[in-house]
């Protein structure tokens, strides 16, 4: 094992360099950062640097939010921010000349407390929790994403990109439903080696990947890890898809559903509990005959309260595993997407699908959280996937639903769980109000600040006229 980086190490492992990379994380999963001298580095490489809080003051398009929130604004001048590198997340950029890499961590500069909105504090926060009983987390992410062509220029003049072509206009990499297909990756051969071999020399190393069904679209299998490094690299795979496309003439886009009648991007990620010997703490040393169902036979009693709060804190963290207007356009009945708090054995039409004995080994036994979609941020929903389950074994909560049967629809109410929020806006005004899960799990800050940039993002489309709108009402009213 290499030995942690530390700051009187620096100057030896940047002996050869002139610049490092800087990069922190905002609400909506971007990475926002900077190129500075390795001077300027090193004198800030212990004690941070002050980054403008403008980048949580801002949307996804750098509009400042109509309503101006508690982190930054006019008001405080968008003042600057504590940011501190974290050297355990060094890397270099291997399309980039190899330049240094660092995400960084935001602060109160005043308190010096980790800063409410910064999604990489927020999820250290629910993993201290468990740390305090001597476990660990350990975390796997899938993301699925449709990639498109730029007709108009080639790999030697990517500029122009999207100037010339409009989004939806693009063409598919490759047409047709080939989903685990053989030939479609060879029409694209050296983007799709060259994305599979720049992850695993940027430290975010793919487990499995491949076309999935739809045209263009791919899924990639992250290699399995502890929690917090499982976020960062799933945010930093998204970085090197969508640098790694710039060269070839590809865009690649992570919404939840792209296209109107197609499956949607997913980003399922999977959850397990271990001690300090790395044993499974989700899997029974027996099988328990007296079990309420044979879905959780094999299940530790820890495990069952985890998924328990799970569900019962599913409908209350929506917007934190589905951030956007589109993500809504994805959970939807009979896609594969989950609509209900429901939950089940291998069962992939469930919100939370248990995996255990029998069909896998104890030591694999985990949870995949299928309702989060491609365009989340993936530090928010392991912390609230995190967050509720703990809070689950906490309370000692009981699961509060009867799992799906196989070949059980999850589109309805009754005996198969709560419908989840149809919409952002629905979802936002659960996860804020006074008595929601989300509050008492993370706090008034965090939610105050978050529910606020999802507000912001409802009434823009609130007041959007939308090409659907225009084509239907154009003539005929």
């Amino acid at each position: 094992m290499a030995s942690p980086i530390t700051v009187a190490s620096l100057p030896q492992l940047l002996q050869h360099d002139t610049c490092v990379k800087l990069a922190g994380i905002d609400v909506d999963g971007m990475l926002r950062g900077k190129l500075v001298s390795k001077k300027k580095f090193l004198s800030i490489a212990e004690a941070g640097f002050g980054f403008c809080s403008v980048i949580f003051g801002w949307d996804m398009h750098d509009q400042t939010y109509l309503r101006e929130l508690k982190v930054s604004n006019a008001e405080n001048g968008y003042r600057d921010i504590l940011a501190i590198p974290d050297l355990a997340t060094f890397r270099r950029v291997p399309w980039e000349n190899n330049v240094p890499f660092f995400l960084v961590d935001f602060f109160d500069p005043d308190t010096r407390a980790p800063l409410a909105a910064c999604s990489r504090g927020l999820l250290k926060k629910q993993l201290d929790k468990v740390r305090t009983r001597g476990y660990s987390a350990m975390a796997g992410a899938e993301y699925e994403f449709y990639t498109f062509r730029n007709p108009k220029s080639d790999s030697a003049s990517p500029a122009g990109f999207l100037q010339h072509n409009p989004p939806h206009q693009l063409p598919s990499l490759t047409e047709g439903m080939f989903g685990y297909s053989l030939n479609r990756p060879v029409h694209n051969k050296d983007w799709y080696y060259s994305v599979y071999h720049a992850c695993s020399r940027f430290s975010c190393d793919i487990e499995g990947w491949h076309t999935e069904s739809g045209p263009g679209v791919y899924e990639a299998a992250l290699e399995f890890g502890e929690v917090a490094s499982m976020a960062d690299r799933a945010s930093l795979f998204k970085y090197v898809v969508k640098s790694v496309g710039v060269t070839h003439g590809i865009t690649s886009c992570f919404m939840a559903k792209p296209k109107q009648g197609l499956p949607g991007n997913s980003g399922h990620m999977h959850i397990s509990l271990v001690d300090a010997h790395g044993k499974n703490l989700f899997a029974r040393d027996a099988v328990d005959p007296c079990a309420p169902w044979a879905d959780v036979a094999a299940l530790s009693d820890l495990g069952r309260h985890f998924l328990a709060g799970l569900l019962h804190g599913l409908p209350d963290v929506m917007p934190m595993l589905a951030p956007t207007i589109n993500s809504y356009k994805r959970l939807v009945e009979n896609f594969w997407a989950p609509v209900t708090v429901s939950w089940g054995l291998e069962h992939r039409a469930a919100s939370i699908r248990l995996i255990s004995p029998p069909t896998a080994k104890p030591g694999a036994t985990r949870f995949e959280v299928r309702t989060p979609g491609a365009d989340s941020n993936p530090h928010f929903v392991l912390a609230a996937v995190l967050g509720c389950g703990w809070r689950g074994v906490e309370k000692k909560l009981d699961i509060p639903c009867p799992p799906l049967a196989m070949g059980q629809d999850t589109g309805g109410a009754g005996d198969m769980g709560e419908r989840l929020a149809k919409s952002l806006k629905e979802a936002t005004a659960r996860f804020m109000s006074k008595d929601s899960i989300a509050r008492e799990i993370f706090g008034h800050d965090f939610v105050d600040h978050f529910g606020g940039t999802r507000e912001n993002e409802v009434r823009l489309f609130d007041e959007a006229v939308t090409d659907w709108e225009m084509k239907r009402y154009i003539e005929t009213v």
